[in-house]
């Protein structure tokens, strides 16, 4: 009997979140959504693990919460996976960090590309060890003719950088007679940063209740709309995404308007 109201609870809840998908798909997705995923760390010491533990369960949720999004119609998911900061954790855990790009594409890469999902980087890939940039640039060729959701991690990034290192190639272009700095505007500085050719993200999550950007795309989050949760990011399920995309299109952009 148990069994049974287990399997009816399942399918009901099943058919909750299909309805609820219908109806999110019914009006205006956001094109860019981009996570901060926090809390891998504080999820496994609450269940006296090691930190990689919550690192690793980290990773299924990428995968479900890709798949969730490719299915929505969202075009642009970009994930905060390692910042240029990350590398002052223990070495034992930035080790595994770089290891995890390996493990997630190694296991899911043939699934990425059946759901015809394009695989794509933004970050500083000299600093990365070899087998790690091997992984993803495996992935992105791949993947790279893909027409479906943009999977796009953010693996040691830092905005801050990203942003100095525009301001240093457009002036570069402005002293070479490239361009002239008094045309220069925000579109074109724009496509100076590692997102170019990507919209802004309309739709900013970070888990596990911190409030705050951490370094994370500066410049492309001015008018992004900011959802948070105290959820961490190792139990972040496709409610929590589906709730965060209800707010979102509950809210009105304005854009400094009226």
């Amino acid at each position: 009997m148990l069994n049974k109201l287990r399997l009816w609870k399942k399918k009901e809840d099943s058919s909750n979140l299909r309805e609820r998908i219908i109806a999110i798909r019914n009006q205006q997705i956001p094109s860019h959504v981009a996570i901060i995923m926090d809390g891998n760390g504080r999820w496994a010491k609450k269940r006296a693990l090691p930190r990689v533990a919550g690192h690793h369960e980290g990773m299924k949720v990428v995968r479900k919460i890709t798949k969730l999004s490719n299915e929505l119609g969202i075009k642009v998911l970009t994930l905060y996976a390692f910042s240029t900061e990350n590398w002052k954790r223990p070495k034992n855990e930035v080790d595994y960090l770089m290891k995890l790009p390996e493990e997630f594409l190694g296991t899911f890469l043939p699934e990425l590309i059946e759901e015809n999902v394009q695989v794509r980087m933004i970050g500083y890939k000299d600093q990365l060890p070899a087998h790690t940039l091997r992984a993803i640039e495996k992935a992105m060729n791949e993947t790279k003719n893909n027409s479906g959701l943009i999977l796009n991690f953010a693996l040691n990034y830092g905005s801050r950088a990203e942003i100095l290192e525009a301001v240093k190639r457009a002036a570069s272009d402005c002293k070479n007679g490239i361009m002239d700095i008094n045309e220069l505007t925000e579109d074109q500085f724009s496509n100076y940063l590692m997102t170019n050719g990507l919209d802004d993200p309309d739709l900013l999550i970070r888990t596990s209740g911190e409030i705050r950007l951490s370094n994370f795309m500066l410049w492309q989050l001015a008018y992004t709309e900011f959802w948070f949760t105290d959820v961490l990011w190792p139990d972040f399920g496709e409610d929590h995404l589906l709730e965060a995309i209800e707010t979102y299109q509950n809210r009105q952009r304005r854009f400094g308007g009226v």
